[in-house]
């Protein structure tokens, strides 16, 4: 017999009294309530990061060249070291994710 682990638990005298009526059942589940539809998109419009706004700043990163113990995989077109290589296919070299 399977449990519900999220129902909640009964008392040995009500476990023995038999089971529940079926307009229990329905009064039960009537009383749930749902959840109202939410638009995502709204809610993220007036969604705020906690702190400065940050919305004109212009993000920075280094750039480094690719460095002579890498390797571009020729399927996922990522730059891997060179213990990520695992063959190579029509000339080029595929990493161990992709292979």
């Amino acid at each position: 017999m399977a449990t519900d682990y999220d129902a909640p638990r009964r008392d040995k005298e009500e476990q023995t009294g038999g089971a529940d009526s079926i307009e229990a059942l329905a009064k039960g589940r009537s009383d749930q309530t749902g959840s109202v539809d939410v638009d995502e998109a709204e809610v993220a419009e007036n969604f705020e990061l906690p702190g400065a706004d940050i919305s004109d700043e212009e993000l920075s990163v280094k750039v480094l060249p690719m460095q002579a113990d890498e390797f571009r995989c020729g399927s996922c077109f990522l730059v891997h070291h060179r213990s990520q290589f695992a063959k190579e296919k029509n000339g080029q070299p595929i990493c161990k994710d992709c292979a």
